[in-house]
């Protein structure tokens, strides 16, 4: 393999896995829509030696023509974020399903060896649990009622405390999200056209990702970003239900290097892998850790105590399968890689959109 497509190549996770593949001696096209809510209004800033071919991958001429010459896909372009996902919802599904069949559709006039796909930690729902006597439970969900109380962890039938753990590809898909349910479609759609006309296809399901050249200004983009936002404009970081929920966070130089093992390693073919750093966080534990990065300490999070719709508590990788096959191993801990991330906020413009967000989750009555 020599030319690679990476469609949504222009943005976040796109920008340095271009940097990567270049790095590894490939070529590079880029295929980006570049929406101005993720983009903004500034042009971007591609690597050196990347093609970047500006379209919407619902344009199946632009899709045709970005596919010439290419060698493999990894398919990257989605509208990303949960509470976004629960109003605009034609827009998700229009542009992550509607945008993955039109690709799959070219590709049977432009074959490729393999096709790579990101797939999200949100279709698993709430991650794996332990009851008190060690049984392993993985359809948890929490029930409205008591979320509604302020009783936000989730518990068993019996009404036992639970404990979560890691959880591993085994887990069953549980869609708590419109967003979810288009990663999961994208991912199935490409394992199933992958089966039929004999492609390679890979899926990494990725959790959350963090790092510099994170949009600060799109309030529906990872968790760390807007609290760098927040920050930045002094405000104290807001924090949905206690600030207790946990989560993997994965430094965005780490999934790079996910995408290119998944590219590269023959035994990757046909599987899905969870990319995470292994480690769980809780949410005003990552607020804390980069007020403190930030020289704020003492601007604590300022916890809601109210829930959003879609939002599950608990989920962190099992990363075992990706170190057996793909040989990933993390290498940027999120608390020793906040220095890196708080340089690049301080020369960067970061708007801060989190009570936008906020009132207009609220207006739809999608925050209780």
């Amino acid at each position: 393999m020599k030319r690679i497509l990476v469609t949504g190549g222009g943005g976040f996770i796109g920008r340095h896995l271009a940097e990567a593949l270049i790095h590894r001696g490939y070529e590079v096209r880029i295929l980006d829509a570049l929406v101005e809510q993720v983009h903004g209004t500034t042009t971007i800033q591609v690597p050196k030696g990347v093609e970047l071919v500006k379209g919407d991958v619902r344009d199946a001429e632009k899709v045709a023509e970005s596919l010439q010459g290419v060698d493999a896909v990894i398919h990257l372009a989605a509208e990303v974020g949960v509470g976004q996902s629960m109003y605009e919802i034609a827009r998700y599904v229009g542009a992550n399903d509607l945008g993955t069949a039109v690709l799959l559709e070219a590709l049977i006039k432009n074959p490729v060896q393999r096709i790579v796909v990101a797939s999200s930690m949100s279709v698993y729902g709430e991650g794996l649990y332990e009851t008190p006597s060690g049984e392993r439970l993985s359809n948890v969900r929490r029930n409205q009622a008591r979320i509604r109380e302020g009783k936000w962890d989730p518990v068993s039938a019996a009404g036992e405390a639970l404990t979560p753990i890691p959880t591993d590809e085994q887990k069953i898909v549980d869609l708590a999200s419109i967003y979810a349910l288009t990663k999961y479609a994208q991912e199935r759609e490409v394992m199933i056209f992958g089966e039929a006309y004999n492609v390679e296809t890979v899926a990494l399901r990725l959790f959350n990702v963090f790092g510099p050249g994170q949009a600060l200004s799109n309030p529906y983009t990872g968790v760390l970003a807007n609290f760098a936002s927040r920050l930045a404009n002094g405000q104290r970081p807001l924090v949905f239900e206690d600030g207790e929920q946990k989560r993997d966070f994965v430094h965005v130089r780490d999934v790079a290097r996910a995408f290119c093992l998944a590219l590269e390693k023959p035994e990757a073919a046909g599987e899905l892998f969870n990319i995470g750093s292994g480690k769980a966080y809780s949410i005003s534990q990552v607020a804390s850790l980069l007020a403190e990065a930030m020289e704020q300490p003492d601007r604590k999070p300022e916890v809601l105590g109210k829930a959003r719709a879609g939002d599950i508590r608990n989920c962190f990788a099992d990363i075992s399968k990706a170190r057996e096959l793909l040989g990933y191993e993390p290498t940027s801990l999120l608390e020793d890689s906040l220095g890196e991330m708080v340089e690049w906020v301080r020369g960067s413009v970061a708007i801060d959109r989190g009570n936008e967000m906020r009132k207009e989750l609220e207006s739809m009555g999608l925050v209780s």
